[in-house]
């Protein structure tokens, strides 16, 4: 009976913690949708689509890679200005900075953006949708498919329970990185001739380090605050564990690329290297 009176009322308290504003979102109401969805991208990027293109030419997508990043790019852009206009460039602390789970415009604005932040997530899974269907087998590595299907899933739980505060500044930061990111490959896609205008790479590279190391600092400012209130430091945790993670990614990479000079696969050689930020 102490169990079963335990478990009812942790599962209340987890209830009751949940964000009613965004009950009737899409894809808010229960995790099992979003997991099926990256359960089948798994399956088709891993398993299904190879075998499917394995007698097969590759598909010529040029334009629709074109589109995609143009449309990423757009998409980046207006979601740094929906986190600007709803928080961090109209009063939020760069320090500590809870969640305000009010229906005031302006919370609302921002809720709405980590919606729209977490929703463009699985807009991206056409990284790898266009990886199989080109037979660029190679770049569908691990780690690329693994933070594709993981950030989404986590963001899902940060939308139920904390769309707003200081654990968006990663967003925020995130997709003004993709603007240039996706920049990038939409010039990339526009195909050999346009590789004289890439000769900024490294610069990228460099930009996408200094993005983790922005996004560590400031997350572990929260652990040496002893009053601040932030709602749910294990989200905090799982952003810190993040910017870890991908700054020694990238550092290991930024070290094979250009300073041992490593032989490196021709795609990341060729600016293609998609296990990216994010």
């Amino acid at each position: 009976h102490n169990a079963l009176a335990s478990y009812v009322g942790g599962y209340l308290h987890i209830v009751f913690l949940l964000d009613p504003r965004v009950e009737d979102w899409l894809l808010m109401s229960s995790p099992l949708p979003q997991t099926i969805i990256l359960g089948l991208y798994v399956y088709f990027v891993t398993s299904l689509g190879p075998k499917l293109m394995e007698n097969r030419k590759p598909f010529e997508l040029k334009r629709a890679m074109i589109t995609y990043n143009v449309f990423i790019v757009l998409l980046s852009v207006y979601m740094c200005y929906e986190f600007v206009m709803s928080g961090w460039g109209t009063g939020y602390s760069f320090r500590c900075e809870i969640v305000d789970y009010s229906r005031s415009p302006t919370a609302l604005r921002m809720a709405r953006t980590c919606w729209l932040y977490y929703f463009s997530k699985f807009i991206e899974l056409l990284d790898t949708v266009f990886f199989v269907l080109r037979k660029k087998n190679s770049q569908v590595t691990f780690l690329h498919v693994f933070h594709h299907t993981i950030l989404p899933w986590t963001w899902w739980f940060g939308v139920k329970f904390a769309a707003g505060g200081l654990g968006t500044f990663h967003a925020f930061v995130n997709s003004a990185v993709h603007v240039i990111m996706y920049t990038y490959y939409g010039i990339c896609a526009l195909g050999p001739a346009y590789q004289k205008y890439l000769w900024w790479k490294k610069y990228l590279t460099s930009l996408q380090l200094v993005q983790f190391v922005i996004v560590t600092i400031h997350i572990g400012q929260f652990f040496f605050m002893e009053d601040c209130k932030y709602q749910f430091p294990i989200f905090l945790y799982i952003i810190m564990s993040y910017g870890c993670i991908f700054l020694l990614l990238f550092l290991h990479f930024w070290y094979c690329a250009y300073t041992k000079g490593q032989r490196l696969p021709k795609t990341v050689k060729n600016g293609n290297y998609k296990n990216k930020d994010h």
